[in-house]
This record gives structure tokens, C-alpha cells and sequence, in this order.
């Protein structure tokens, strides 16, 4: 994992308080699963249907049928439950995730979220997205600020087909942290620069137009 994204994914592990119910989406957001924030009684949600996801295995942990919604294999935690998408779908439409922690492809600055496709790649669906965006208490995002070509994700507006409008909560890219009040009821806000980052970096990596 590059510094860039290991700063994320440090930062959004600061975002977990003791006793949470935390779903963790598909690529970046599953390396919280190895963060160590050393928080009691978290239990980390995959919508494939297990709650209570530990870190990564070693080789030799390997269980080639326990895996995460990225279907990649996985460790579970002392009392961790396992159950069908119904019961999984239902704990997140029922409002019972505290926080979901999800990848974003372009987050816009009325909180907008595109995460579900891909320009020019088949792309199967957009999994559990939409539900927990609108059912999870509270909606962080973690992305890099820019995309490979050096464009900012952070839009005026987003270009791609969107996950939901004005649900997120919490932005966390390798360069701020930018918050949505009212989930975009009000104006985006950065609140923090991230170590060795200046505002005036931020506004020239940013397309969007925010307050400090």
C-alpha cells in the first residue's frame, strides 16, 4: 500500500469510537480491518453477511470460504456471527451500522457520492452502496485527492453515475478531512490538513469550492 493511501487509512481509524458497528466497503476501506485503533467491543460489518471481520489472515489462516464483500479472505473475531444477505441488509437498512467507512470515486460539495462504476470496465453492480449510504448512522469516505491522470475527485459537481445525493458526512483524502454539514445542507468545510499539507494546497488540488 502506497504512504499516500496508508495515511488514509490511518486517519479513518481515528473515526471509530468504542462499541461501534462498522461496515467497511469494498478496496481501501478493508485495510481498516489491520489498522489496530485499538478500540473495545468494535465489530466490523461486510454486507456479504459476517459480523465481527478480524485482520487479514497468514498464509497458514487461510480459509478460502471466509471472506469480505471484496471477496478477498478474511479473519473473524471471538463471537463473530455469521448470516444471509437478508439479515445482513436488514441490519443496514434498520439503521443498526453505526458508522460505514466506503471508497469513492468523486465526492461532490453538496456531498454527493459516485462509487459504484467504472469508466470503461463491466462492472457487476453497485453491491451494498446505495443501502448503507442511506441507512449506516454516519458515512465517511476515504479516497486519494486525485485521480491517476492528477484531476481532483472532489467535485463541483460529480461526473459519473452516483451512489446517492448529499450523504456524506465525513471526507478523508491523503491531503483533508472536509465535512458536509447537514449532509450538504450547508457549504463543504475543510477542517483539517493532513501532516506537511497547507490550505493553499488543498484549493489547488480541489475543484470543488469549500469554506475553511
Amino acid at each position: 500500500m502506497s504512504a499516500a493511501r496508508e495515511r488514509i487509512v490511518q486517519r479513518a481509524a481515528l473515526e471509530i469510537a468504542d462499541g461501534m458497528v462498522v461496515n467497511l466497503g469494498i478496496g481501501l476501506p478493508t485495510r481498516l480491518a489491520d489498522a489496530g485503533f485499538g478500540r473495545a467491543g468494535v465489530l466490523l460489518q461486510s454486507e456479504n453477511g459476517l459480523l465481527g471481520i478480524g485482520p487479514y489472515p497468514a498464509e497458514e489462516e487461510v480459509d478460502a470460504d471466509l471472506i469480505n464483500a471484496g471477496k478477498e479472505t478474511v479473519t473473524a473475531v471471538a463471537g463473530a456471527s455469521y448470516f444471509d444477505s437478508a439479515e445482513s441488509f436488514a441490519m443496514i437498512r434498520g439503521g443498526h451500522v453505526d458508522l460505514a467507512i466506503l471508497g469513492g470515486m468523486e465526492v461532490s460539495a453538496a456531498g454527493d457520492l459516485a462509487n459504484w462504476t467504472v469508466p470503461g470496465k463491466l462492472v457487476k453492480g453497485m453491491g451494498g452502496a446505495m443501502d448503507l449510504v442511506q441507512g449506516a448512522k454516519r458515512t465517511i469516505v476515504i479516497m486519494e485527492h486525485r485521480d491517476r491522470s492528477g484531476a481532483s475527485k472532489v467535485k463541483q459537481a460529480c461526473t459519473l453515475p452516483l451512489t446517492g445525493r448529499r450523504v456524506v458526512d465525513r471526507l478523508i483524502t491523503d491531503l483533508a478531512v472536509f465535512d458536509f454539514p447537514g449532509r450538504g445542507a450547508a457549504p463543504m468545510r475543510l477542517v483539517e490538513t493532513l501532516p506537511g499539507v497547507t490550505v493553499e494546497q488543498v484549493r489547488a488540488a480541489t475543484e470543488a469550492t469549500f469554506e475553511l
